[in-house]
């Protein structure tokens, strides 16, 4: 049996093998997009390729970021920034806990 930390780095691999993955699907698009009304390079069947490949890594990237507990809509902010929202802390009626 593996330990918990060994799946976590084994996920964590996979998230860079994805990312990098999607990363270079997108540039090879955004290089390869048609430019003022000229035809593209690639076949209607090889973007369709792209988009379903481009589909199942962020159907995995969302399965590994629930295995690991992540939101999927967190964001990165600058350490100083405020944050949008704010925790509160309710007590109940008449002081108990």
């Amino acid at each position: 049996m593996t330990e918990p930390t060994d799946d976590k780095a084994e996920l964590g691999h996979e998230q860079q093998i994805l990312r990098a993955m999607r990363k270079t699907l997108t540039s090879v698009a955004r290089d390869c997009a048609p430019r003022d009304g000229e035809p593209g390079p690639l076949s209607g069947e090889t973007v369709e390729n792209i988009r379903m490949c481009l589909g199942l890594i962020a159907a995995r990237e969302a399965e590994l970021a629930e295995k690991l507990g992540l939101a999927r809509n967190e964001r990165p902010r600058y350490a100083d920034e405020t944050p949008s929202a704010q925790v509160l802390q309710f007590t109940p009626p008449g002081g108990k806990h």
